[in-house]
This record gives structure tokens, sequence and C-alpha cells, in this order.
């Protein structure tokens, strides 16, 4: 079995957490939100039926998608199911989230890959910290790994090791102090890619290096403006090459998208996106693309 090593191929095999198991309720949802620093409190109802049309669009294209069980270990950034693993070609390589009230979700997501017959291939250990949203696959055989306050140079150290036979090109990219500490900052906040010679980018967070790669790689860039890069357009799934799914309400970034001849659904995620900021890449672990 050949598992994820793109962010465009199409999407066999998704991992989620359905907001019933991670929000639980309405009063469990008012006690935790502060804590997570979310920024209100979701209405419970609505995420559900938010999320409903978001599953939805996912069906149309996705064989598979397995739900994470309800944990008490896991709090409510548990339904943000990307980061607390990564896929590579050969299995899963469980992280250890930059933000310490996300890290006992590792552990659940590990039992929870054994029990499905997913192989583990590695986990980081000692001092290491990072976050999914801090890993790319640029291509087949290039790994990008965002170095901020999520993901730490032991993280990097130990990802590189663990990925040196299935990568030719492993790219470290500094992130921005931007918003500071308690924000969350990933490399994939500014970066999701549609196709392989198509991402949807927020230039003014990028290093100038790194946004000249894709450049030189025939990769054309779609800008997201500030506006609605605060509004999460620049949070992009693809479902397939150049099928891709975007909140709500990003009108330049979806016009953009259709002019590069992409097909693009919508959700409206006021509730399980916006007030948790995470959009339909963090909400999804892609298994298997191919």
């Amino acid at each position: 079995m050949h598992y994820c090593s793109s962010m465009y191929a199409p999407l066999k095999h998704v991992i989620v957490k359905h907001p019933k198991d991670a929000f639980q309720s309405q009063a469990h949802l008012s006690d935790e939100w502060k804590t997570f620093n979310y920024l209100s409190e979701p209405h419970y109802e609505e995420a559900l039926r938010e999320y409903a049309e978001f599953i939805g669009i996912l069906e149309k294209y996705v064989e598979t998608i397995d739900y994470l069980p309800i944990a008490d270990k896991a709090g409510l950034d548990s339904l943000y199911a990307h980061d607390p693993v990564k896929f590579t070609p050969n299995g899963a390589i469980i992280l250890k989230s930059g933000k310490k009230l996300r890290q006992p979700e590792a552990a659940v997501y590990k039992t929870f890959l054994q029990n499905k017959g997913i192989p583990v291939i590695g986990e980081l250990t000692g001092e290491a910290v990072s976050d999914g949203g801090d890993i790319v696959w640029l291509d087949d055989r290039t790994l990008v790994v965002g170095r901020g306050y999520r993901t730490n140079d032991e993280a990097i150290r130990q990802l590189k090791e663990m990925t040196a036979d299935m990568v030719d090109e492993f790219i470290i990219v500094q992130l921005p102090h931007d918003l500071g500490e308690a924000e969350c900052l990933h490399l994939m906040s500014f970066i999701s890619m549609v196709d392989r010679d198509l991402a949807v980018v927020h230039s003014r967070l990028m290093p100038v290096f790194f946004r000249q790669l894709l450049i030189e790689r025939g990769i054309q860039l779609i800008e997201v403006p500030k506006e609605e890069y605060d509004a999460l357009g620049c949070n992009v799934l693809a479902l397939a090459p150049r099928v891709c799914v975007i909140p709500e309400g990003n009108e330049e970034t979806k016009r953009q998208l259709l002019d590069a001849g992409a097909t693009v659904f919508e959700y409206k995620g006021d509730e399980i996106t916006v007030k948790g900021t995470g959009g339909p890449t963090c909400l999804t672990c892609p298994v298997v693309r191919g």
C-alpha cells in the first residue's frame, strides 16, 4: 500500500473527527473555548450542520472516511484531524504538537491507526515538537517543513531522518513571528497545493527563496488577498488535481481558482473553521491519495 505523499492527487482515504466527538456539547464548548484560544464560542448545533455539509462534499470524491473516536484526553482542537500525524508513502509518523493542549491527541491517534491496521513508521521523541500543518509534500519526492512556534529544529532533524529514503529534497522554510506564539501560523497557513503546478498562497508571509522556488518549478500562484487570508481563504483542500474545497465567502480566491480551471466546492465554516482557525485541510488527514 502506497500512502500519502501528495497534497493534490485524488483523495481516496481520509481521517476526520466529527464535532459531536470533538466539541461534545454546548456546555463543553462553553467551558473550553477560551482555554483553546477560539475566537468566540462555537454554536454546537450549527457546527453539526456545517460539518454535515462539509462531509457531503468529501463523500462525492472520497471512498473511505474514517472517524476518530471521542476521547477524554483529546480536546476541542481534535476536530482538526490533520495535525497529530503526517502520512508518508510507507505509513504514518506520529507527531507531538507544538500546542501543549493538543499533545495528548497523538496517543489516541496512534491506537486508532494500529486498530485500523495502518502502519506507523515513526514517532517524534524527546524535545521534538511538530504539527502536521507545518509539513507539506510539494511533490512525491519533495518535503517542505516550516520551522516556527509549532515545529522545532529537533523535530525537523527527526523528520529528515525518518523520511530520508522517501525524499530527494527536504526543504526547511523559516516561518515569521506573524501574530505571535499564541496564534497558530503553520506552513499550510499560507500555501495549499491544488495541483502539481498550481498553489494557493498568501505571499506576504512567504520567505522570498520559497516563493521563488515555487515559481522556478513552474507552479502558478493564486494570490489570496489579506481579508480572505483572515477568512482562511488560503486553506484549500484538493480532492483531486484542480478539484478543491474552500470556506465560503472567499470570492477573489474562488474567482482565481475558477480562472485556473479548477472546480470549487464551498462550505459554510463559521463554527467549524473560522472560530477555531482551521480550514478544510486542517479538518482532514489524507491517508491515501493516488
